[in-house]
């Protein structure tokens, strides 16, 4: 059986790639320019474009499974195309459909929801590798600047939000679930410094911005007003579901969620100079 990934260069992405590659499965991966995507070795890159359809159809052929992201285009707008991909994959054979969901409704995850096929909703909260976006200053400085720094976050290793991805595809019974997949603790943004400093084995000074001084520093990095909005808000006032723990990932895929932790091990190299 043959799994078509959508958004497989992504963080999620390229995750479910491996995750369906480690369980022995024959795995196809989506993009748009083949010429400058990395896969590992046995994955068959094809060409396609969510938001041209059509481009979809050599893709889809003898596909059984169908990971697909909400999203595409420039300025990641929300796909309109849903219908006609759906309409293809039945065509194709698919039977089953994992989405993952970008942190609200969208006309695809919809169009999806109110399909015949068996469906599952992989919705995961903070992604641990965001503590990426700190690697710069932490390297240059040994410092982390962001506002309301008491806020919480359930935060959750990119790879098992794959792992949930790979099991909904592969296996029965998790048809018409939505899945929120979180990590196995809440975490201060003084949390989340503290472990990448001992992984890294150096201080890294924590800054607290006050509100009008991050807007200042998106807006100074090209972020758009939608984007610092969105920040404001979940930063703000983070909603219930983003730090409240949830056992999806054991009960899923049989093992633990893997900790920030273990995420700081495996990336320390990116906070060291």
């Amino acid at each position: 059986m043959t799994y078509l990934v959508t958004g497989a260069t992504g963080t999620v992405g390229s995750q479910i790639v491996q995750q369906l590659l480690d369980r022995g499965h024959s795995v196809r991966a989506l993009t748009r320019d083949p010429a400058t995507a990395t896969f590992p070795a046995g994955v068959d890159v094809v060409r396609g474009d969510l938001t041209d359809p059509a481009s979809l159809a050599p893709a889809l052929a003898g596909a059984t499974g169908l990971h697909l992201i909400t999203f595409g285009g420039p300025y990641f707008a929300d796909l309109e195309t849903g219908p006609q991909i759906l309409e293809l994959a039945r065509a194709a054979g698919v039977r089953r459909i994992t989405v993952l969901n970008g942190g609200g409704p969208t006309p695809l995850e919809t169009a999806v929801r109110e399909s015949d096929f068996t469906w599952t909703v992989v919705m995961p909260v903070e992604f641990m590798s965001n503590a990426l976006s700190w690697a710069e200053s932490v390297k240059a400085s040994d410092e982390v600047r962001e506002p309301f720094v008491e806020r919480l976050s359930a935060m959750v290793h990119e790879s098992d939000i794959g792992a949930v991805a790979a099991v909904a595809l592969t296996e029965d019974g998790h048809g018409g679930q939505q899945y929120i997949v979180t990590g196995p603790e809440v975490l201060t943004v003084k949390d989340k410094t503290d472990v990448l400093a001992a992984a890294r084995k150096r201080e890294i000074r924590l800054v607290e911005l006050t509100k009008e001084e991050a807007v200042a520093e998106w807006r100074a990095a090209g972020q758009p007003d939608e984007v610092i909005d969105f920040l404001l808000e979940v930063y703000g006032d983070t909603p219930a579901v983003g730090r409240t723990v949830l056992d999806t990932v054991e009960k899923v895929t049989g093992r633990p969620a893997r900790t920030f932790t273990e995420w700081a091990a495996e990336h320390t190299d990116a906070f060291r100079a």
